[in-house]
């Protein structure tokens, strides 16, 4: 099974979250997009910890299985397919997880997250542990 991680499946798994943290160990392969990369770096740069948490995220993208997604021009293209459906349908969703939703589709990957706003999103597959 292929997985992509929202922003705020990596903090539950700094956190301690037991269940994502079981989907990642399970997984073949873990996608982490360019785009929950700045996110994540965004926040880390508002708290007081930019070191550490620059530091475990690091440590999180050497593991055996786990990559950064960066855009291609398959996610790009995907974007534009989300963000019109999305439009047509009347169900907007914020930028970045069109983002995120199109990465987690091109690469056939189920997103794991806990933002019901990616229910919108046909055809894409969300656990939410």
């Amino acid at each position: 099974m292929r997985i992509c991680l929202d922003a705020n499946a990596y903090s539950a798994i700094c956190r301690g979250n037991a269940a994502v943290r079981a989907l990642v160990e399970e997984a073949d392969e873990v996608f982490l997009p360019a785009t929950v990369l700045g996110e994540l770096v965004f926040g880390f740069l508002k708290g007081a910890k930019f070191s550490q948490n620059e530091a475990a995220l690091n440590r999180f993208l050497e593991q055996d299985g786990v990559s950064l997604l960066p855009v291609s021009r398959g996610i790009a293209e995907r974007y534009g397919y989300v963000k019109a459906a999305l439009k047509k349908n009347g169900t907007p969703i914020p930028e970045n997880d069109i983002w995120i939703a199109a990465a987690a589709l091109e690469t056939g990957s189920r997103l794991v997250s806990f933002d019901t706003d990616f229910d919108n999103v046909g055809g894409l597959v969300r656990l939410a542990p």
